[in-house]
C-alpha cells in the first residue's frame, strides 16, 4: 500500500482489514462514501464497548474489560478506500490495531468523552440512518 500519511502510515499493506462498529457497518453508508460496499464479515471485539457519544448520532469504541463490541470487518479495501474512510473519521478517533478471535484488524478508537450507555445499531437504523445518508452524500461532495 502506498504511504498515505497521518494515521494510515500504521497500515501494513493490502491485507489489512478494518473493524467497524458504528455507521460504517451499514452498506448504505459505505456505498455513499466509497461508491461500493466492500466485503463485510460479522465480528465481535472482546474487551471493548460501543459507547454512545454526547450530541452525536454515531458511536465511539472504548476499552471495557467486560465488553464485547459487535461489528463487521471490512475486507478488500484499497488505498483510496482507506483514505476516504480515514478522512471521514473525526480527529477524536485514533487508528489502532486490535486482536479479534479471527486475527488482527484495525479500528478507530474514540479518545474523548463518552456516555455511559451503549450505542445500538438497530436504534440508529430505525431512527437516524435515513437522515444520516444525505449528510454522507454532502460530505462526499
Amino acid at each position: 500500500m502506498a504511504r498515505l500519511g497521518g494515521r494510515l502510515d500504521r497500515l501494513s499493506g493490502d491485507g489489512d482489514v478494518l473493524f467497524v462498529y458504528g455507521t460504517l457497518q451499514f452498506p448504505e453508508v459505505l456505498t455513499v462514501l466509497l461508491g461500493r460496499c466492500p466485503e463485510r464479515i460479522p465480528a465481535q471485539l472482546p474487551g471493548w464497548r460501543v459507547a454512545a457519544l454526547p450530541d452525536r448520532v454515531y458511536p465511539g469504541l472504548v476499552p471495557d474489560p467486560a465488553g464485547l463490541a459487535p461489528g463487521v470487518l471490512l475486507a478488500g479495501l484499497g488505498p483510496d478506500d482507506w483514505a476516504i474512510l480515514d478522512h471521514f473519521e473525526d480527529d477524536e478517533y485514533d487508528l489502532r490495531a486490535v486482536d479479534l478471535a479471527t486475527g488482527q484488524a484495525w479500528t478507530y478508537v474514540w479518545t474523548a468523552g463518552v456516555m455511559p450507555e451503549l450505542w445500538h445499531s438497530a436504534d440508529f437504523a430505525s431512527t437516524q440512518l435515513a437522515a444520516f445518508l444525505p449528510c454522507c452524500e454532502q460530505w462526499r461532495l
